[in-house]
């Protein structure tokens, strides 16, 4: 499954939570960039990337391009008989 894939399948709230998320681990990068730390320079570029996924796919389900996806609670089969 590619990344785009992953996030389409994800709900708006979830999507809000790892666009926080990102935002902090960008955050991380770029400090570790600039005191030397960062071990992966290309990472900045993939979280970059992934912030953008990210917002596009809230920016398509606020357009109505896409359908959201909801989830379901799941019931519990089965029981003591």
């Amino acid at each position: 499954m590619n990344r785009a894939t992953h996030y389409h399948n994800m709900t708006t709230e979830e999507l809000k939570g790892e666009f926080q998320s990102k935002k902090q681990e960008l955050f991380n990068l770029r400090f570790q960039h600039s005191t030397g730390q960062l071990k992966d320079p290309l990472m900045l570029n993939k979280v970059r990337k992934d912030i953008a996924r990210v917002l596009t796919v809230i920016k398509e389900r606020d357009l109505g391009k896409v359908k959201q996806v909801e989830k379901k609670a799941s019931k519990k089969v089965g029981g003591a008989a």
